[in-house]
């Protein structure tokens, strides 16, 4: 199944106008004409099944002929991760986090973050073809960039962990998460969370967890954390 995004869809709309790049791909790239079947979700959780009416290379048309308001997953998981020095590193993260499961991604700077600017638009599109990918009708929601210290301070439900290479105490994650509850997981920059970030995540109620014996990188981590989430919830 081919599933195409529109953020602006609704429920109750019968019909769906493509953009000139999207309908330059259905009728020219995937050969599609009049009757023939599109899916599309708005990311909110609906699938639309619709029906090509005018097979236009620029201004494709379908006519809505149903619409399903899909499952949610039992639990909801929010990844806090600070930017990769190397950007690519930070869009493979959320290309694989999209398709893994995740909920809402914030980037946040730390004190010993290398990179301090981000491109969100860039980011956006990377979310939502990793959404058209994996055939999920609930886009991840990306949050504005914020510093640690303004994120650390926000009100959080469920269960919140951060996850540091520092040597004190801390649980396997495995050993603490429960299942079907909303999970906030901080993943710190290159050179790790500074030792005032770890004790200010400390005082307000992060438990310090661990992801495995061995050193992770910034991106590897929040996959591993990602996954271990979206595993534990599916025992």
């Amino acid at each position: 199944m081919q599933l195409f995004y529109n953020q602006d869809l609704s429920h109750d709309d019968s019909e769906i106008r493509f953009s000139k790049e999207e309908s330059r791909h259905i009728v020219k790239v995937l050969r599609k004409s009049v009757g023939d079947t599109l899916h599309i979700t708005n990311g909110k959780g609906y699938l639309f099944t619709a029906e090509i009416s005018l097979s236009d290379i620029k201004n494709c048309i379908a006519l809505i002929r149903s619409c399903e308001l899909q499952p949610k997953k039992k639990y909801t998981l929010h990844l806090a991760v600070a930017p990769t020095k190397m950007n690519d590193r930070y869009e493979w993260f959320l290309e694989k986090a999209t398709e893994i499961g995740i909920d809402s991604i914030t980037p946040v700077f730390c004190d010993n973050s290398e990179r301090r600017v981000i491109k969100p638009e860039r980011f956006e599109k990377i979310i939502q073809s990793a959404m058209k990918q994996s055939l999920s009708c609930y886009a991840p929601k990306l949050h504005d960039a914020i510093s640690f210290k303004e994120f650390i301070v926000k009100d959080f439900e469920g269960q919140r962990f951060i996850a540091h290479c520092e040597d004190t105490d801390r649980t396997a994650l495995k050993h603490v998460l429960k299942t079907n509850e909303h999970v906030t997981i901080l993943i710190g920059p290159e050179g790790d969370f500074s030792a005032n970030e770890i004790e200010l995540a400390f005082q307000n109620k992060f438990t310090p967890v661990t992801l495995g014996s061995t050193r992770l990188r910034t991106e590897t981590a929040a996959i591993v954390a990602c996954h271990s989430v979206a595993f534990y919830n599916e025992l």
